[in-house]
């Protein structure tokens, strides 16, 4: 038998919270949810009114029956026939594609936007590194040529004249 214990189970459960990307996943998903908030006001708020202007501000009522007669009860459910509601997945749609032109333009594009001025100072100051090591190594040669003259010119018994 082995003198190794095992790792139990709760031990693995807790390494996996303790990895940053759990902690990461569960911050990004609040801040998701506290988002869907103000995506769906903007909605609302502005992108309903507009479609209003042209049309009606609950895109929910859009549809087209299938296989007629359709007869909705005084619920909303249907009770006869076959109804396509596209415009619940036409507000759907939108809803998405202004959440993800939301999250894009105002977190993903400023985010990569400083990660590479980030990155070219990081690139720009490890060049200057290189210059001023490429100098000091320039300078230790001669230094080196300099000294390896003197002893040449100092003369076989290492002495000069």
């Amino acid at each position: 038998m082995s003198d190794k214990k095992e790792p139990g189970v709760l031990d693995g459960f807790k390494a996996f919270l303790m990895r940053g990307n759990v902690v990461d996943l569960a911050v990004a998903v609040v801040i998701g949810a506290a988002f869907t908030n103000i995506v769906n006001s903007v909605v609302k708020g502005v992108i309903n009114p507009l479609v209003g202007a042209i049309g009606t501000q609950n895109l929910d009522s859009y549809s087209s029956c299938l296989k007629g007669p359709c007869e909705k009860a005084a619920d909303g459910t249907v009770s006869s026939g076959v109804m396509i509601l596209w415009g619940s997945v036409l507000g759907a749609t939108l809803s998405f594609v202004i959440t993800a032109a939301v999250v894009y333009f105002l977190m993903v594009l400023p985010m990569s936007k400083y990660l590479a001025r980030v990155e070219a100072r990081r690139k720009e100051k490890e060049g200057t590194r290189e210059v001023i090591e490429v100098t000091e190594l320039e300078v230790l040669k001669e230094i080196r040529d300099v000294l390896v003259a003197q002893r040449g010119a100092a003369g076989p018994g290492g002495a000069r004249e």
